[in-house]
C-alpha cells in the first residue's frame, strides 16, 4: 500500500520558503507568521526523516533531498494551478484576458464591445491594450489579436480569422478630395502620405500589389500608432493606408473615401493563445471574431 502524501500545508510552507530562500519571506506571500511556517517545514522533515534545509545565521540553504523536494514540488504547485485556472475559464468565474493594439482596440473592438455581450453573454471579457508582437508566453493574457504576418512563436495555438486586406483613404475634408476620387492610384505617387511606424510595410505592400514601383512613393507626415494615422486622415491632413474593418465604420458614416478598394496582403487577423490552453471561450471568441471580420 503507498503511504499517505505529507499535508498539503505543509508542502505549501516548504515550496514557498523554497522559491524565496526565506521564511519570512514566505509567510509574507502565505500570510501566516514566521513561527507558523517554521513548524510546517519542522513537520514535513520529521514525517520524511531528512533534512530539507540547512540553516546558517538567518538564512536558509537546501539541502540535496531539499532540491528533490523543491523541484517536485513546485511542478506539482504549477500543475494545479494551471488546472485551476482551467476549471476557472470553463465555468466562467474568470475574465478572458483578450490583448490586442490600442489601434484595434479603440476603432474595432470597441465599437462592437455591445454585440459582442448579446451574442457571447458568459464571455467575461478584460482588454489588454498593447502595441508590437508579444512574448511568445503571452504573460497576463488568455489570447491576443493580432494584424501580422506568420512565423508564429512554436508555442501558440493560431485561430485564423480573415485575410488582411489594405486600401487607401482620405476624407472629403481632403483640399483635393473631388480630384483624388477621380483619379488613378498613380496620382497618390504626387501625394505626401500619411504613414504610422508601426506598420511601416503597409504603403510598400500596397504598392506592389498595384504594380506601383515602391521607389514612386513618397510620405509626409508620420505617427507612431495607426489609431493616430486614421485620426489624421479623418481631420482631412493628407492620404492614410488602412486595414479595411478598422475604417469601414468611417466609409458607411462618409467620413472616409476609398474609391481604390483593398487589396490582401501576407498578413492576417488571427487570434493566438499558449498551446498548453484549453478553454472553451476560446473557440467561441474565434468564431464570432471571424464572422465579424466576414461582414467587414
Amino acid at each position: 500500500m503507498s503511504r499517505e502524501l505529507p499535508a498539503l500545508n505543509a508542502l505549501r510552507a516548504f515550496e514557498v520558503a523554497a522559491r524565496l530562500e526565506s521564511v519570512s519571506r514566505a509567510a509574507g506571500e502565505l500570510h501566516v507568521t514566521h513561527g507558523a511556517v517554521s513548524r510546517q517545514i519542522r513537520a514535513l522533515e520529521a514525517e520524511l526523516g531528512v533534512p530539507l534545509f540547512v540553516r546558517e545565521g538567518r538564512g536558509l540553504t537546501l539541502t540535496p533531498a531539499g532540491l528533490r523536494l523543491r523541484d517536485g514540488a513546485a511542478s506539482a504547485f504549477a500543475q494545479l494551478r494551471r488546472t485551476c485556472d482551467e476549471l476557472r475559464r470553463n465555468t466562467g468565474q474568470s475574465p478572458f484576458v483578450l490583448g490586442c493594439s490600442g489601434s484595434v482596440l479603440a476603432r474595432w473592438v470597441i465599437p462592437r464591445m455591445e454585440r459582442l455581450g448579446h451574442d457571447l453573454p458568459e464571455l467575461k471579457l478584460h482588454l489588454s491594450a498593447s502595441e508590437g508582437l508579444p512574448s511568445p508566453a503571452l504573460p497576463g493574457l488568455d489570447a491576443t489579436l493580432l494584424l501580422a504576418e506568420p512565423p508564429w512563436p512554436a508555442e501558440w495555438q493560431v485561430h485564423t480569422l480573415a485575410p488582411e486586406r489594405i486600401g487607401p483613404v482620405f476624407s472629403p475634408r481632403h483640399p483635393r478630395h473631388a480630384d483624388l476620387y477621380k483619379a488613378s492610384t498613380t496620382a497618390l505617387c504626387k501625394e505626401a502620405l500619411l504613414n504610422t511606424a508601426s506598420r511601416p510595410q503597409a504603403w510598400p505592400a500596397w504598392a506592389r500589389a498595384q504594380r506601383i514601383a515602391v521607389g514612386r512613393l513618397h510620405y509626409g507626415q508620420s505617427f507612431e500608432h495607426l489609431y493616430y494615422l486614421l485620426e489624421a486622415a479623418v481631420a482631412g491632413l493628407g492620404v492614410a493606408i488602412a486595414p479595411q474593418p478598422l475604417v469601414t465604420d468611417d466609409l458607411a458614416a462618409g467620413r472616409l473615401l476609398a474609391p481604390w478598394g483593398f487589396r490582401a496582403t501576407r498578413a492576417s487577423w488571427v487570434l493566438c493563445a499558449p498551446k498548453r490552453a484549453s478553454d472553451a471561450r476560446l473557440t467561441a471568441l474565434a468564431d464570432w471574431l471571424r464572422r465579424e471580420l466576414a461582414e467587414a
